[in-house]
């Protein structure tokens, strides 16, 4: 899967937010604009409604990349409820 997450240029409103700036880019569901919003995407991923598998699979790629690049940990029990 790509990864189509990219590091927003500065806090913005979410309503001004780039679509690459959310997990599910395509929904503009679960920003990733800091590593608060990181770890709330993780802890809120099963929640997430109204997606396809392969919506899911992006959201994982996607916020793999936003933890790494904020430096949030993503240890294998997480990977493992991401996908559950």
């Amino acid at each position: 899967m790509n990864v189509t997450w990219r590091p927003p240029s500065s806090h913005e409103a979410r309503a001004t937010l780039p679509d690459s700036a959310f997990a599910f880019p395509a929904e503009r569901k679960e920003p990733l604009t800091d590593a608060a919003h990181v770890r709330g995407a993780i802890a809120r991923f099963g929640q997430v409604t109204g997606v396809s598998d392969d919506q899911r699979a992006q959201a994982v790629a996607n916020i793999r990349a936003a933890a790494k690049y904020y430096g949030v940990s993503v240890n294998s029990i997480c990977a493992i409820e991401l996908m559950g």
